[in-house]
């Protein structure tokens, strides 16, 4: 497809959606030459859409960034990162998410270090209506073993970038907690690029890290996608919130790997999940022109919560 026909397909689809606020991950990315929160204003105001003003956060170096495009009439929000700075020689706990994480990854009593490729974007956010709370857009570390080519590579760094993804939502989770012991309602959505029973290698490290997010009972996150895989039933029919083309057949494989996960105080203000997938969602399947701008637009389907605050 060409850019302009996915960049039409991408307007249809947030006019569709109508969001107060969208948590765009692989936003466009900005530099000295670009300039990313320009680029969705603009997109915005092409298609005339309500959340037409861009914030971002750490810009990182990986041409895709995290950005928030929201209705300013509907909230406000600011950028608000937690955690002390680090620098390059890296702290334990929970530090700026563009900072440097000295742990301990392979129990070896050597301390490593772990950086965010994208940093989460961390957000103050207040409604019209007066609610405050916060806001984390994540997109965590891509176990694909891009680059291996002999089965001893995709081995090798298969179990790398899932350590590093496993690291990177411990991380998270100390930020979550912290938040959750200071009574702040949250939301956490993103691309998380896992989830139970999504690879062989989840045996390794005894659970996912999506799992690791959402918590144990009494300070969790909730998502039903996430009731659906936990406990994960072989065989059993799960949502999915993306579809990839896998070389060299073409074939497709779904995933669900996309969530916005909510505390409990949220859990009271009437939550309602859409995954916008055009086979598996009727109002999305039954509009052959959405159905064709969600498959045109992107290879990961948009996740919606409509919630009263």
């Amino acid at each position: 497809m060409t850019r302009a026909e996915q960049t039409a397909a991408l307007g249809h689809v947030f006019q569709a959606l109508d969001a107060d606020a969208v948590m765009v991950i692989e936003a466009p990315d900005s530099h000295a030459r670009r300039d990313g929160t320009r680029a969705l204003e603009t997109f915005a105001a092409r298609f005339g859409l309500r959340a037409r003003t861009a914030l971002i956060g750490f810009v990182n170096e990986t041409q895709q960034e995290i950005i928030l495009l929201y209705d300013p009439d509907a909230l406000s929000a600011r950028h608000d990162p937690k955690g002390p700075e680090t620098g390059k020689h890296g702290a334990p706990g929970a530090p700026r998410f563009d900072g440097v994480l000295r742990i301990d990854l392979d129990i070896d009593g050597v301390e490593d270090k772990v950086v965010w490729s994208k940093p989460p974007l961390e957000l103050e956010v207040e409604t019209a209506a007066g609610t405050r709370l916060r806001m984390i857009g994540v997109h965590a570390k891509s176990k694909a073993p891009h680059g291996a080519r002999t089965p001893d590579e995709i081995l090798s760094l298969s179990i790398a970038n899932r350590r590093k993804q496993l690291v990177q939502c411990i991380w998270l989770r100390r930020r979550v907690e912290q938040h959750l012991e200071a009574g702040d309602p949250l939301i956490v959505l993103g691309d998380f690029n896992d989830g139970p029973g999504l690879d062989d290698y989840e045996a390794l490290f005894g659970r996912s890290g999506l799992e690791i997010v959402v918590g144990d009972p009494g300070a969790r996150l909730y998502d039903p996608s996430i009731g659906a895989i936990l406990p994960l039933c072989p065989g059993a029919a799960t949502p999915t919130t993306a579809r990839f083309k896998v070389p060299p057949e073409g074939k497709y494989l779904n995933a669900l790997v996309d969530f916005v996960m909510v505390s409990g105080d949220l859990m009271d203000r009437s939550p309602r999940w859409t995954i916008w997938h055009p086979f598996e969602e009727p109002s999305c399947y039954h509009d052959p022109a959405l159905r064709e701008a969600l498959l045109t637009a992107s290879d990961h389907f948009p996740v919606t919560l409509d919630v009263e605050i």
